[in-house]
C-alpha cells in the first residue's frame, strides 16, 4: 500500500501529465496550474497562485462555470500559442455549492477523432474526479466539530470557541497535555471556517529533524544544497496557501528559525532556501503546544515576540482527568470505532469497569483510553467487556495509588529544602533576587515564581 508521500507524488503527477491543467475559486483566482500549461503560457506556475485567471490564460471562461455551475464537456479552446485544444471544464461543489471549477486537456483538435475523442475525455472526467476527490482527502481537515466528544461545560465552552474563531484568520493557539484531542480541535476550525475547500496541512515540528525543518516549511530552489530536488521543492506554506497550516508542537521549533517564522506571520510572505524571490502567501495559522511557552520564553528557549505574536487567540484542551464525566461518551465512541476498524463485536462496557475509569487519574488522556479500551476489545472481541480484560490497568492504578503514598513525603521534604535554600540565598544577596539567582543558578522570573510559590516575604 502506497503511504501518504507516495500517493501525493502519484497525484501531483498526474495532473502533471495533462497538457492543460488549471483549478480556480469562485472569484476566478487560480489555486493551481499545471507546469506544462504553464510553459505553455509562459509564466511562472507557482507565482500565477492567486491571480485572476482571465489575467493570465486569454479567453478563459473558468469563472462563467463557476457562476452557472454548468460544466463544459469538449469545447474547443484556442491557445496563446495559436494551438486549438479540446477543453473540460467542471465545477468543483460542496454540499451542491460550487466553490470552484477546473479545467483540463490532454489533446489537440489535430487528434479528434469524434467517437474514440468522446470516449476518452468521458474516462478522463472520471480519472480527474477521482484524483480531486483522493486529493482533498490527502490534503483535507479528516475531523469535525462532531468527533469532539463530550457534553461537559469545559467541552461545551470549547466546541463555541470553535465556532467564533473559525470564522476569522487569526492565529490560534491550542494548548494541552498530550493526548487530549488539540489536533482535532485544529480539524474542526479549518472545517468549519471559510477556507475548508482549500488545503490543511499539517506539519509536526517535534517529528523532523531540526536542518530539514526550514526546507519542508519554506521549500527550496533547485541547487540549494547538495541532494535539493531538482527543479525545487514546494514548502508547507505554499502548499496551504489559502487554506491553513498547522504546525503541531510549536514548543519544539528551533529558536533560530523562530525569528523567520515571526516574520512570516507578519509580512504574509516567504522565501524559499536557497532562493531570492519573495512569494506573497495567504494562509491561516494554528499552533498546538504541550508545554508552557511563557515559562520557555522565561528560559530563553521560545521568542517573547513571537509567543505575543501566536497568542492572539487561545484553547485550552482539558486533560481527561478534569472531565471524567466525558468517559462515559467517549468509552461508547470508542467501542464503535473498534468494532468498525477492527472487526470486533463488543457490545459495552460494565458499569464496574466505568468505576475503575473513574479512579484513574489518565495522564495519557484520550489516546490512553483507547488504547486501553482497543486491548480490552482484543482481548474479549465480542460482547461485554468486564474487569478480567483491564488486569494491567487494575496493578497500574494499585502502583500508582503507593506510589502516591510514599512521594507525598518526599515531595514535602524536597519543597521544605528548596525553600530553604532560596531563603539562604536571599540572606547571602540581602534580598537582591537578581543576585540571589545568580546564586541558585536560575533565571530572575523563576526565582520570583518560587518566592510566590513558598509565600517567601522579601
Amino acid at each position: 500500500m502506497l503511504d501518504f508521500s507516495q500517493s501525493k507524488e502519484m497525484i501531483y503527477k498526474a495532473l502533471e501529465s495533462m497538457a492543460g491543467f488549471v483549478i480556480t475559486d469562485t472569484e476566478g483566482r487560480i489555486v493551481y496550474l499545471s507546469q506544462r500549461y504553464a510553459d505553455i503560457l509562459e509564466v511562472d506556475a507557482v507565482e500565477t497562485v492567486g491571480k485572476l485567471a482571465a489575467n493570465i490564460i486569454p479567453h478563459t471562461r473558468m469563472q462563467i462555470v463557476t457562476q452557472t455551475g454548468r460544466e463544459e464537456i469538449g469545447m474547443i479552446f484556442k491557445l496563446k500559442n495559436g494551438e486549438s485544444i479540446l477543453v473540460n471544464r467542471i465545477p468543483i461543489k460542496v454540499d451542491g455549492k460550487v466553490i470552484g471549477a477546473f479545467a483540463f486537456s490532454t489533446f489537440s483538435t489535430d487528434e479528434l477523432n469524434t467517437a474514440a475523442t468522446i470516449d476518452r475525455v468521458r474516462r478522463l472526467n472520471e480519472e480527474v474526479c477521482q484524483y480531486k476527490k483522493e486529493l482533498k482527502e490527502l490534503r483535507g481537515a479528516k475531523y469535525s466539530i462532531d468527533q469532539i466528544i463530550g457534553a461537559s461545560p469545559s467541552i461545551h465552552k470549547i466546541k463555541e470557541m470553535i465556532r467564533k474563531v473559525s470564522q476569522t484568520k487569526s492565529t490560534v493557539l491550542i494548548t494541552g497535555e498530550t493526548g487530549t484531542g488539540k489536533e482535532l480541535v485544529a480539524h474542526a476550525i479549518h472545517q468549519l471556517s471559510p477556507r475548508n475547500h482549500h488545503s490543511f496541512i499539517r506539519v509536526n515540528c517535534a517529528a523532523i529533524p531540526p536542518d530539514l525543518l526550514e526546507s519542508e516549511l519554506f521549500g527550496y530552489e533547485e541547487g540549494a544544497f547538495t541532494g535539493a530536488k531538482k527543479g525545487g521543492k514546494l514548502g508547507k506554506f505554499e502548499m496551504a496557501n489559502y487554506g491553513t497550516l498547522l504546525l503541531d508542537e510549536i514548543n519544539q521549533m528551533p529558536i533560530y528559525l523562530q525569528s523567520k517564522l515571526l516574520r512570516v506571520i507578519q509580512e504574509s510572505e516567504v522565501e524559499r532556501v536557497g532562493g531570492n524571490k519573495i512569494i506573497d502567501i495567504d494562509v491561516r495559522l494554528i499552533f498546538t503546544t504541550n508545554q508552557d511557552l511563557l515559562e520557555l520564553v522565561r528560559k530563553g528557549d521560545f521568542r517573547e515576540d513571537l509567543y505575543y505574536r501566536i497568542n492572539v487567540v487561545t484553547v485550552d484542551v482539558p486533560p481527561l482527568r478534569h472531565r471524567k464525566e466525558d468517559i462515559p461518551s467517549l468509552v461508547n465512541y470508542f467501542v464503535k470505532k473498534i468494532n468498525r476498524e477492527i472487526g470486533l463485536h463488543i457490545t459495552d462496557v460494565d458499569n464496574e469497569v466505568m468505576n475503575l475509569f473513574q479512579t484513574h487519574d489518565w495522564p495519557g488522556n484520550i489516546r490512553e483510553l483507547g488504547y486501553v479500551l482497543e486491548r480490552a476489545a482484543n482481548i474479549q472481541l465480542s460482547g461485554s467487556i468486564g474487569m478480567d480484560c483491564f488486569e494491567n490497568l487494575i496493578l497500574r492504578i494499585q502502583n500508582e495509588s503507593s506510589n502516591v503514598s510514599r512521594d507525598s513525603g518526599l515531595a514535602s521534604a524536597r519543597a521544605q529544602a528548596e525553600k530553604e535554600k532560596i531563603l539562604q540565598a536571599l540572606n547571602m544577596a540581602n534580598g537582591n533576587v537578581k543576585l540571589a539567582s545568580q546564586f541558585l543558578k536560575i533565571h530572575r522570573s523563576v526565582l520570583y515564581d518560587k518566592i510566590k510559590k513558598y509565600c517567601i516575604t522579601i
